[in-house]
């Protein structure tokens, strides 16, 4: 089966999450019309991300050969054993959801902590001399970026403002995600009624942001 991997970034449970409550009907919403797809769930805010430390690498991005690996001792091995795993998880998957809301501007880190890992050599990148090539280009793939906000950003700022969105867009096709589609609940203000009505406006683009995504 193909598998759908659904990443939340953010500590609130479901029910008080702009981003994970529209997260949530999206991915049912969209298993609902792919029966050949299963949903793994990661949530970074409960799944250990490790620290990219120095004596994990060969050099950035490229993990420690077999017997170097071999001289660390056993929590630093865990550690790297992990990282190859989430890449692994992250190779593996066909789509891709990720929901968390906007902070400074920006994302909650765990979600870079978590890309750091994932952008590994063999894994989702090729390094050679001077050059990097995306890895991701081996099958049909698309990612879905589901991102919540206080207020709303005018569409002419966006380039400006949203660098969170706009990081995770350029670091999916830098490794090889070819179709990438944003699903912003804006506006979700400071009171229930301002949430609810942002929640329902973003509910309302589901069926259009997953048709876009995978065809």
């Amino acid at each position: 089966m193909k598998k759908l991997l659904y990443i939340t970034v953010n500590s609130k449970p479901e029910e008080l999450s702009a981003s994970k409550t529209v997260g949530r009907a999206l991915t049912n919403r969209f298993l609902e019309k792919y029966a050949d797809f299963e949903l793994e769930e990661l949530d970074l805010y409960k799944c250990h991300i490790p620290r990219l430390e120095y004596q994990y690498f060969e050099k950035r991005n490229c993990m420690l050969k077999e017997d170097d690996f071999n001289k660390l001792n056993e929590k630093e091995k865990e550690e790297v054993h992990k990282m190859v795993k989430l890449a692994d998880q992250f190779k593996e998957a066909d789509l891709y959801v990720i929901a968390a809301p906007m902070w400074s501007l920006s994302f909650p880190s765990p979600l870079k902590e978590y890309i750091d890992c994932i952008v590994m050599e063999g894994k989702t990148i090729h390094m050679e001399n001077d050059t990097v090539e995306g890895l991701l280009t081996d099958k049909q793939r698309g990612m879905i970026y589901i991102q919540s906000s206080g207020g709303t950003i005018p569409w002419f700022l966006r380039m400006v403002m949203n660098k969170g969105l706009n990081y995770v867009h350029d670091i999916m096709k830098f490794i090889g995600i070819k179709r990438f589609e944003e699903l912003l609940v804006d506006g979700t203000g400071s009171t229930e009624e301002e949430k609810a009505k942002a929640v329902q406006e973003a509910m309302g683009k589901i069926d259009n942001v997953i048709e876009e995504a995978w065809r």
